[in-house]
């Protein structure tokens, strides 16, 4: 069993930071690509920011987010900075995990970040 955890949203006013952690935990072999994808209300989930060797990131947030990962806490990072209120939104941690039986995406349970005066 594998397990994504996520923590670090919240309200935060226009201009501010937070800091999204993702923690994997369980039978894990080997970690692939990690990522944070998004879900406004009535909108479809969206790619937030990837990252593997490199880093990937959506049009919307390069240069205000930044993605990283620690291998030997097998967690994933989200640093979000100069927040809008168009960044309000449910965020998902995403992983593409070996364990000793397959290789399978798993997702976070989500967690909400709110960016309003």
């Amino acid at each position: 069993q594998v397990q994504l955890v996520e923590s670090g949203g919240g309200l935060v006013q226009p201009g501010g930071s937070l800091r999204l952690s993702c923690a994997a935990s369980g039978s894990i072999v080997v970690i692939y690509d990690m990522g944070w994808y998004r879900q406004a209300p009535g909108e479809q989930r969206e790619l937030v920011a990837s990252i593997t060797r490199n880093t990937n990131y959506a049009d919307s947030v390069k240069g205000r987010f930044t993605i990283s990962r620690d291998n030997a806490k097998n967690t994933v990072y989200l640093e979000m900075n100069s927040l809008k209120p168009e960044d309000t939104a449910v965020y998902y941690c995403n992983a593409n995990i070996r364990t000793i039986s397959r290789t399978l995406r798993y997702w976070g349970q989500g967690t909400q970040v709110t960016v309003s005066s």
